[in-house]
């Protein structure tokens, strides 16, 4: 179990992200047309795990667009951007915003917040994603690893980039 915090009120999730030099587990995440993506819908290539509670939330929304900005031009990366969102808001976002060529992903009909260690058990976010990002290699091992510590907070975009670029 980790502890982060939302707004500075402390809350937990269920366990711990992969850490640097680990290998992901496999997952099956839904994607905008209801299709399924799995990690091996994007092998061959690093990876980006932008994982955050909702699409709808400011923090959240800027995490898409930045990490779209400046990753768009790396060679063989790919950005998932992973929410409860149900894949209609995922949509709707990215047609309003104009990433449309971002990779959105749903966890709706899976358990990937659980095995990734992710899933919000407390407060007013309970059984959504924490905000955390995961750089892996085109193997699926780990390259970085960040929970970020307050929900309200943007990730570590800089870091992350470092590892891919």
């Amino acid at each position: 179990m980790a502890d982060i915090t939302l707004k500075g009120n402390a809350i937990h999730t269920n366990g711990d992200l992969p850490g640097e030099g680990a290998t992901v587990p496999g997952f099956e995440l839904v994607r905008q047309d209801l299709s399924t993506a799995s990690l091996d819908t994007y092998a061959g290539k690093k990876k980006i795990l932008n994982i955050f509670p909702s699409i709808d939330t400011a923090v959240c929304a800027l995490s898409v667009k930045s990490f779209h900005g400046k990753a768009s031009s790396l060679q063989d990366v790919v950005v998932l951007n992973i929410s409860a969102d149900l894949p209609f808001a995922q949509k709707r976002f990215c047609g309003s915003e104009g990433v449309d060529n971002a990779e959105t992903l749903s966890t709706f009909r899976s358990d990937f917040a659980e095995q990734y260690g992710v899933k919000i058990l407390d407060g007013p976010l309970a059984g959504l994603c924490a905000r955390a990002v995961l750089v892996l290699d085109s193997a699926n091992k780990v390259l970085h690893s960040q929970l970020v510590p307050e929900i309200a907070q943007e990730p570590d975009y800089a870091a992350a980039l470092a590892v891919v670029s």
